[in-house]
């Protein structure tokens, strides 16, 4: 049984190192994400109904809503959630992955990430930037002014100049910002930077004004966090081909709704083992305490899925100054997720750990037999819908996910 096991994991390690995350344009996501519709509002983690959500689950859908026209303020829209005319379903079962609340609404503009190797595709939101945005469940009139701008004005520039400059490989550009101290999740300022190097040429090219030019340019510089949009379904197009391989007990997917934190396994196809999502326990923006936090909740965490953001924290050592600790801890918490992992990536790769590859491909069977749970650094919401981000740290999942689907991969092998 264990032969059989392990020659299903290296050929699950083998799918996600030869996968090929491309950027290939930004479309609209009731036009491009399979399964959308007009009153489909998709979400993070695993699939939840209004009654369980978090309130900044919430509250990113009232914004939803209200940004879609659907509703006019808080009232209709929480009337409107509660009708059961809105269909609610993870952004993971539509091939997409959505940052915190992970909201995402027909309306809205995506990236389309295409797996060039096996052909898949994946979809994210663009990013928001920090602070008072739909995705940490704040809906107040800045947050749907911004969002009807990335509509109507950010979206459309970046799409015509990634027309015109073609494809781009995100996984050559996700290597260098490994080497250059981004680890993929909380920290992209290299990632950010290197985007704009990429289509800042061609944004001079696009037919729009030189000031729409200029909003674009002057809002991705400021949002050091705009690269995570991409990273996110970069991941996402790199771990769907590793779904329903038979006998592998590889995690291919974890997602957190802010209330349930949940993880699937390759052998397992797309079943969700959950567990409460925790507190995060990290450094908090002033006027704020671990009272005001949600438990753990986004998307995101397919970064670590797939061998980056907590996983290469050791690349990143000044991440700690935003999630807490020290540089040291950064390596310790990497050096540990090798115990759990099936290999090394062979693409990104840590010079500060002497160009070690990061720890890739979670075994639910390490994961019991060390008792070591995967590290997580990432933001905190505020608990109560409207506020929006109070702080960032670092986090766990809950074992029982593990335990849950040990116990269901076993009784699989033994049929």
């Amino acid at each position: 049984m264990q032969e059989l096991i392990n020659k299903a994991n290296i050929e699950a390690l083998e799918r996600l190192q030869k996968a090929k995350p491309t950027l290939v344009g930004i479309g609209v996501a009731l036009d491009n994400i399979p399964g959308m519709t007009p009153k489909t509002i998709l979400h993070a983690g695993p699939p939840i109904t209004w009654d369980r959500m978090s309130g900044p689950l919430r509250g990113a859908i009232i914004g939803g809503l209200i940004y879609e026209g659907l509703a006019s303020n808080e009232e209709e829209a929480i009337k409107l959630a509660e009708s059961g005319e809105i269909t609610f379903d993870s952004c993971h079962h539509h091939d997409a992955v959505g940052p915190m609340a992970g909201v995402t609404t027909a309306s809205m503009p995506v990236f389309i990430i295409k797996n060039e190797t096996f052909g898949n595709y994946a979809y994210c939101t663009l990013n928001e930037g920090l602070g008072k945005v739909l995705r940490y469940g704040a809906y107040g009139e800045e947050v749907i002014t911004r969002l009807r701008w990335m509509e109507k004005t950010l979206a459309p520039v970046l799409k015509a100049a990634i027309e015109l400059k073609g494809p781009i490989d995100l996984k050559t550009m996700i290597a260098q910002v490994v080497q250059m101290g981004d680890e993929g999740h909380n920290r992209n300022k290299a990632g950010t930077s290197l985007f704009i190097r990429e289509v800042a040429p061609y944004i001079v090219l696009t037919e729009y004004s030189n000031e729409e030019k200029s909003e674009v340019l002057k809002f991705m510089h400021s949002n050091d966090h705009f690269f995570l949009n991409l990273t996110m379904p970069a991941q996402k197009s790199a771990l769907d081909p590793l779904k329903g391989i038979p006998n592998s007990s590889i995690v291919y997917g974890m997602a957190r709704n802010g209330t349930d934190f949940g993880i699937r396994v390759s052998g397992l196809g797309e079943q969700w083992f959950t567990g409460p999502a925790a507190i995060i326990d990290g450094l908090f923006f002033p006027g704020f305490t671990k009272d005001d936090a949600n438990p753990d909740i986004g998307d995101s965490v397919i970064t670590e899925t797939s061998g980056i953001g907590g996983f290469a924290m050791g690349t990143a050592p000044a991440i700690v100054q935003f999630v807490g600790g020290t540089p040291q801890d950064a390596i310790n918490y990497t050096t540990m997720m090798y115990e759990i992992t099936e290999g090394e990536n062979e693409a990104y790769k840590m010079p500060a750990m002497n160009f070690r590859g990061t720890p890739t491909g979670i075994d639910i069977r390490k994961v019991i037999e060390t008792q070591i749970l995967p590290i997580i650094n990432t933001g905190i919401a505020h608990k109560d819908a409207g506020v929006g981000q109070v702080g960032a740290g670092l986090v766990r999942p809950p074992m029982k996910c593990f335990e849950d689907a040990l116990e269901a991969f076993v009784n699989m092998m033994e049929k």
